[in-house]
């Protein structure tokens, strides 16, 4: 293999951004594509084998790009864009850069941030109802309140109502003080803290209090219909059937829905079949229906939470190749954990 040497131009500016603190982002980029990096006065010169010098070399340009549009890079952005470099889809950075949700509060503007967050949106945008299936962190519920908050301010809907299911995460927390809203709003908190950061706190209490803005338990949603509304449930793999049935009956005209939920982190008792597995069998086949699955690929949390997502699927498939389904040693677990709770009330 021949080794050759490539020099591109880059603005210093831009140079500085790209390589990041301690030149840790070009290094990362030298260990991927197994090229060296060498800034001198005439440019920045790529060593290695031509196709890996090409690669580096449209990834360093489309990175460059993405700075003097006034974008930010980070390593889960550099570690992105290596992974699109193998496919030669890097053109893809800049097609994700032009497709600005909203700004939040702070100004830092929202957008998906891989394929699959890309795929996610187009399909809030076309379809009527959609939904968002992934891991943590691949930015199901915060894109699709970015989306609702979006379709409020240009009077597409007159309302945004977000609603999940008041279940407890496998633990046992009593009885809650004060009076029933108290009571709900730590399950509804996350959907809180996306709302006071894209829109701010004083719009949405302003909105709030005229009730164009509702954050309410799935449980309140029975014999309503929803007109003209942005509705979000959110943690769906937490309803049974019939709460999912009874909630997608309630959609009327001129509103759009967002489903999302995590078909890992199920916190049912044990024996019940989760609604939004049923729903993504039933409905699979409806054309106004959008389906985005997300992958440990989307998640844009710290780079260590999409490894741990991975190592998790990987686990799964594992042990349910050797011991048969993880579905039923989890339901096997969760009845162990329920039969000791009555044991303990008991006594």
């Amino acid at each position: 293999m021949q080794i050759t040497e490539t020099v591109i131009d880059i603005p210093a500016d831009a140079l500085k951004v790209i390589f990041g603190q301690y030149d840790s982002y070009v290094r990362l980029m030298e260990k991927t594509l197994n090229v060296t990096v060498v800034v001198r006065d005439e440019g920045v010169k790529l060593i290695g084998i031509r196709s890996s010098t090409d690669k580096a070399a449209s990834l360093l340009l489309k990175l460059s790009e993405l700075v003097e549009r006034g974008g930010e890079i980070t390593r889960q952005q550099v570690e992105y864009a290596l992974a699109l470099s193998m496919d030669e889809k890097e053109n893809v950075l800049i097609e994700l850069d032009e497709d600005r949700i909203c700004n939040t509060i702070n100004g830092r503007p929202v957008k998906p941030k891989t394929l699959g967050q890309k795929r996610y949106t187009d399909a809030i945008r076309k379809k009527m109802i959609v939904f968002g299936v992934g891991p943590a962190g691949t930015g199901k519920t915060y894109l699709a309140m970015a989306m609702a908050v979006t379709a409020f301010k240009r009077d597409e809907v007159n309302r945004i109502i977000l609603t999940r299911p008041a279940i407890e995460a496998g633990e046992k927390l009593g009885f809650l003080p004060g009076d029933m809203q108290s009571k709900v709003d730590p399950y509804l908190r996350p959907l809180y803290d996306a709302l006071n950061q894209i829109m701010g706190p004083e719009s949405y209490q302003k909105n709030f209090e005229k009730g164009l803005i509702e954050v309410a338990p799935l449980a309140y949603m029975r014999g309503r219909t929803l007109d003209n509304a942005f509705i979000i449930l959110d943690e769906a793999q937490n309803t049974t059937p019939a709460q999912m049935k009874m909630f997608l009956t309630r959609i009327g005209f001129g509103s759009k829905v967002v489903i999302t939920g995590d078909l890992t982190q199920k916190d049912l008792m044990p024996g019940v079949k989760s609604g939004l597995e049923t729903a993504l069998g039933v409905l699979k086949d409806i054309e106004d229906i959008g389906f985005c699955y997300l992958t440990s690929e989307d998640v844009v949390r710290h780079p260590l939470v999409a490894r741990i997502v991975k190592a998790y699927d990987d686990y799964d498939r594992e042990h349910k190749t050797k011991n048969g389904s993880s579905d039923e040693k989890e339901n096997g677990y969760r009845k162990i954990r329920y039969n000791n709770d009555q044991r303990g009330r008991r006594r």
